[in-house]
């Protein structure tokens, strides 16, 4: 990697993480990131309102289009360890490393338009992804461009610095926020028959939840956890009216997250009819497997081996969620992990983005954009 856009990623990189921005609100981290591009590459810059992508037009005759995503957003948590770039901004900081996704993509834009590759080649720099409200919007950016092969990373603390992980097939899971509401009828507390009360219907819930998620009785992972419970209010003398039931719904595969959502849908309506009362839901930050073809997981194999960058073929998906897997259902590609040795892990306060994979994530990326098969 050249060493001046190593340099220059490395300053954009803690500049982004000085000034953090919540999903939906990068306003001034897109803007920085399309001056930076305007200023050190000659790409065609797309700005497509919360995010944007610039444009590698190739001089061959018939190229490839291949595409590289990166997040830019932060997370609602305080900077609460000592940095020379620390936040700027109170109560939101990256905890995640999408600074250095960021500027990883940046890097690989100058590289390319100062190199040259055979294929066109799409930096998309997406907003949203911790609430799941990027990867739906940007991944239009696959059927507007025709793109065949599109590709992401992500940083990844407790693994050996600088190897490659990742899967064929599912790789992250697909999950959503679930709320189930219930609506009764408020009594007396000593009356508790005169009133409907909706108490004993979401404890029924509760208790089925073990059986819905039973290995026996799934194909892969699947997995529902309680957040929140609320039932009535600090009130002794009124029986309790109104229930609320917040869960995270979890599967290696999207049909099998899809039956679970049944099953409790199915559960809550039979124990409202049972307890007379009224139901609905709603669902929040909703992610899809991230599922990676093959062929595309195997360039990545190939690209780590021609660079010497050691591998790890994962036995099982990662729990988390990404919504990388919205792109990945438009076009075939393939998300990685690069690790980032012993650090603290993502989303708490002690975390900072490893400056130290950036050169290695760059180069596996470029190999992939070379790749002509």
């Amino acid at each position: 990697m050249n060493k001046k856009n190593l340099e220059l990623a490395l300053e954009l990189r803690r500049e982004l993480h000085a000034h953090p921005e919540l999903a939906g609100e990068e306003v001034w981290t897109k803007k920085r990131l399309m001056d930076f591009l305007s200023a050190h590459t000659s790409l065609e810059i797309r700005d497509r309102g919360l995010w944007f992508y610039a444009v590698y037009h190739s001089k061959s005759a018939n190229p490839k289009k291949i595409a590289f995503r990166a997040d830019f957003d932060a997370l609602p948590m305080d900077e609460t360890i000592s940095l020379p770039y620390g936040s700027q901004i109170p109560g939101v900081s990256h905890k995640c490393g999408h600074d250095g996704h960021s500027a990883i993509l940046a890097a690989l834009a100058m590289e390319i338009d100062q190199d040259g590759s055979e294929n066109d080649v799409y930096f998309v720099f997406q907003h949203g992804e911790e609430i799941g409200i990027g990867g739906p919007e940007a991944s239009a950016v696959i059927a507007e461009n025709g793109i065949e092969e599109i590709y992401a990373m992500h940083n990844c603390p407790d693994i050996e610095e600088n190897l490659v992980v990742l899967k064929d097939g599912a790789m992250y899971c697909a999950s959503k926020g679930m709320i189930i509401y219930m609506h009764g009828a408020p009594t007396h507390a000593s009356t508790p028959e005169l009133g409907k009360n909706p108490a004993l219907a979401i404890a029924e819930i509760i208790r089925a939840i073990p059986s819905f998620i039973d290995p026996s009785k799934n194909k892969g992972l699947v997995l529902c956890t309680v957040i929140c419970v609320e039932i009535g209010e600090e009130s002794f003398g009124i029986s309790a009216s109104e229930g609320k039931l917040l869960l995270t719904i979890r599967g290696q595969y999207e049909s099998e997250m899809d039956k679970l959502q049944q099953n409790l849908e199915n559960i809550t309506k039979e124990q409202a009819e049972l307890y007379g009362l009224q139901y609905s839901f709603s669902f929040h930050d909703e992610f899809p497997e991230t599922f990676n073809a093959p062929e595309c997981a195997d360039k990545v194999r190939a690209a780590c081996g021609r660079l010497g960058v050691p591998v790890y073929d994962m036995p099982e998906p990662i729990r988390g969620s990404e919504d990388f897997g919205h792109y990945l259902k438009l076009a075939k590609g393939a998300g990685f992990m690069v690790g980032a040795g012993d650090r603290p892990q993502m989303h708490t306060v002690e975390y900072d983005f490893n400056d130290n994979i950036i050169e290695t994530s760059v180069s596996v990326f470029k190999e992939l954009a070379n790749t002509t098969q």
